[in-house]
């Protein structure tokens, strides 16, 4: 096992997503794709009784960045560089996320850096509650470059 792959085992222990209440659902991830969870409790709720945007989007915060890493390889850096989230419906119960980043879209940004030195990639997730509805959608931009001398 990887240091990376070991991190990414562990991240349900990561303080701010234990307190939370946000788990990675591992059976449903792979290197390219990520399941997140975050359930309804006193920890996440707000004064309304709906989920806290904070925690919304702290279970999208570093999904995407962590795909890149993982795909990219340790030549490259990534890192978030800037977010939005847009509330759509409150979040009366437990909802989930999806990151993924299909293989091809990988080689793109492989290649673009190559093109171009430096590239900042968009990506967009849905926060779903357990009707599928869209109760958050988050837009994310890394910034993803060569390492020096890589």
């Amino acid at each position: 096992m990887t240091r990376e792959d070991f991190l990414f085992r562990i991240i349900n222990l990561y303080p701010p997503y234990l307190g939370a209440g946000i788990r990675v659902l591992h059976n449903e991830c792979d290197s390219h794709t990520f399941k997140v969870r975050l359930g309804l409790s006193f920890t996440n709720r707000n004064l309304f009784g709906t989920q806290f945007g904070g925690s919304l989007y702290s279970m999208c915060d570093p999904f995407y960045c962590f795909i890149l890493v993982k795909n990219l390889g340790k030549d490259y850096i990534v890192w978030d560089k800037a977010a939005s989230i847009e509330f759509l419906k409150p979040g009366k119960g437990p909802v989930t996320a999806t990151f993924h980043i299909p293989p091809e879209r990988i080689e793109e940004i492989r290649q673009e850096v190559e093109a171009k030195r430096k590239v900042e990639p968009v990506f967009v997730v849905d926060v779903v509650d357990g009707e599928g509805v869209v109760v958050a959608r988050v837009e994310k931009t890394l910034y993803v470059r060569k390492k020096p001398g890589g």
